[in-house]
């Protein structure tokens, strides 16, 4: 009875070894190479099955003889048949051993090293297995898919850097081209004006001249000296010549030159050289032949120049001897010089202000706020609420406008770079470094102007919310106007400047914005220098 059991045990043993053995083969990829027929030695026949028991291919022709025994399993044609057996019994390899990971016979099993371990079929054994290779398999799928489309954005943004890269050649080309043209025409301007100079100098002229002045001087001289040694004063008195000798010193002087220093011009230009474009323009502007005026819009009347502003009662003193005056109204929309080309850029350095100042993202408005704004505490950050512009100027004649929006209290104005920014001395017309025009509701809606802790009244009543503000650098004239019909000068403080001038504001409880989009005033960083004029 237990030889049977046995043996219907190795029937389906064999049976199942059989299908796992097609299945295996199933799995395998397709291959070229023939297996030929063992027994046929005189010629080969591609064998179309292959016997694990014998370990030997068979042709359709030996096919039909060999054995049909149980322990005779057949499979597909295949080379490597000993691999199927057990080395040690010799015997077909029909269980895996989940322990030690080996294919095992059925000897193996049972009286081999194997029989206490636990064991699978094959085909159970090669499911789970092909189940962990797909899950290897789907890994690597997408581990592949992840590196493709990292490829695919590396390349993606190695094209447009490659883009960019040529854009940026080719905008940098034309810049210098620009630069180059923009030399050259400044290069003939520059030699076009020296040229000019000389022209005028006419210094050959103008020594023939003084050279006959000499001589003529000489022979007064001496008829002088002779009236001066003659005894008879009839003679003396009665001299027809005496009415044409006059004392030098009463004539012009240097009119025969024109009284200018023409050689100054050209040695400014050759010292600016070493200066920059930007001044060189500015000097270049200054000395080129007046432009016709240009109309401004009547809402904002162009501004009179400080020469053309109506005459005040005279000059006041302020601290350190500067020199302010007042005056009443100006000159109507049209009239006089035009003070500059246009309204300086003003960008507020956002650096410098107080930390209960909000700065506009436009860098032209400054509103006071509750909340801190807690910026870090710089050196150069100002203590109380007002900040400064980022650009300075350091040469020409400017003018920016301001609007005050529903401010308690307001001060605009321009200081030093080196004005202090802690305590009640950094406050702007506290020092001898900052002059300012201040008003609000705080002050009963009265105006004044400030420098160096020392306050003057206007006696004016203003009804705008806009103002001016004109610097005459050279000059030393720092000027406020009201923006009304017409507009109206309020103060102006005349000192020599000793350092580069900054717009600076400060506010309580509203807001105060640069107005005007001026372009004519090129503007740095807050060490930069605003030196072109307008």
């Amino acid at each position: 009875m237990a030889s049977a059991d046995l043996r219907g045990e190795l029937h389906r043993s064999i049976c199942k070894a059989d299908n796992v053995g097609k299945c295996l083969l199933s799995t395998q990829p397709h291959q070229k190479k023939i297996i030929y027929c063992t027994y046929c030695v005189d010629s080969p026949v591609p064998a179309v099955r292959s016997c694990l028991k014998c370990e030997a291919s068979l042709c359709n022709k030996h096919l039909k003889v060999h054995s049909k025994g149980l322990d005779h399993v057949l499979i597909d044609p295949c080379s490597s048949l000993k691999n199927r057996k057990c080395s040690f019994h010799k015997e077909l390899l029909r269980y895996y051993c989940t322990k030690d990971g080996i294919c095992i016979c059925v000897s193996c099993s049972l009286i081999g090293k194997h029989k206490t371990h636990e064991m699978e079929s094959l085909d159970v054994a090669s499911e789970k297995k092909k189940k962990k290779l797909r899950n290897v398999l789907q890994n690597l799928i997408t581990k592949r898919e992840k590196t493709e489309e990292r490829v695919r954005c590396l390349e993606e943004r190695w094209r447009k850097a490659q883009e960019k890269s040529s854009g940026e050649a080719e905008r940098v080309t034309a810049l210098f081209i620009d630069i180059r043209r923009r030399l050259d025409d400044l290069e003939k301007r520059i030699l076009s004006e020296i040229s000019r100079q000389e022209e005028k100098m006419s210094l050959s002229d103008v020594i023939q001249k003084l050279e006959i002045k000499k001589d003529e001087l000489s022979r007064k001289m001496r008829d002088i000296e002779e009236l001066c040694n003659m005894t008879d004063p009839l003679t003396v008195l009665q001299d027809p010549y005496t009415g044409d000798l006059c004392d030098p010193e009463e004539g012009g002087g240097d009119e025969d030159t024109g009284g200018h220093d023409t050689t100054h011009d050209v040695d400014v230009i050759t010292g600016m050289l070493h200066a920059g474009f930007s001044d060189i323009v500015t000097y270049l502007q200054t000395i080129a032949p007046p432009k016709p005026k240009r109309l401004q819009p009547p809402s904002i009347p162009s501004l009179p120049s400080h020469t053309q502003a109506s005459p005040v009662s005279g000059p006041q003193y302020g601290g350190d001897g500067v020199i302010v005056r007042t005056g009443g109204e100006g000159a109507a929309a049209g009239e006089g010089e035009v003070y500059g080309q246009g309204p300086a850029d003003i960008l507020l350095d956002v650096n410098t202000a107080g930390n209960n100042l909000l700065i506009s993202d436009d860098m032209k408005t400054a509103t006071w706020t509750n909340a801190k704004q807690n910026r870090p505490e710089t050196a150069e950050r100002f203590q109380k609420d007002q900040v400064m512009s980022s650009g300075r100027f350091s040469s020409g004649r400017h003018y920016w406008d301001v609007e005050v929006i529903e401010a308690e209290q307001w001060m605009v104005g321009m200081c030093y770079p080196s004005i202090d920014r802690r305590g009640r001395q950094s406050g702007i017309g506290n020092n001898n470094k900052s002059w300012c025009l201040y008003g609000g509701e705080f002050y009963n809606e009265q105006y004044m102007v400030a420098h160096d802790s020392k306050g003057i009244k206007l006696p004016h009543e203003i009804s705008s919310d806009r103002f001016r503000i004109c610097l005459d650098y050279e000059a030393g004239q720092l000027s406020f106007y009201e923006l009304c019909d017409p507009i109206r000068h309020l103060h102006t403080f005349t000192i020599t400047f000793t350092e580069p001038l900054h717009a600076v504001l400060w506010v309580l409880g509203g807001s105060i914005t640069i107005s005007g989009e001026g372009a004519a005033v090129r503007s740095h960083n807050h060490r930069g220098n605003l030196s072109k004029s307008v």
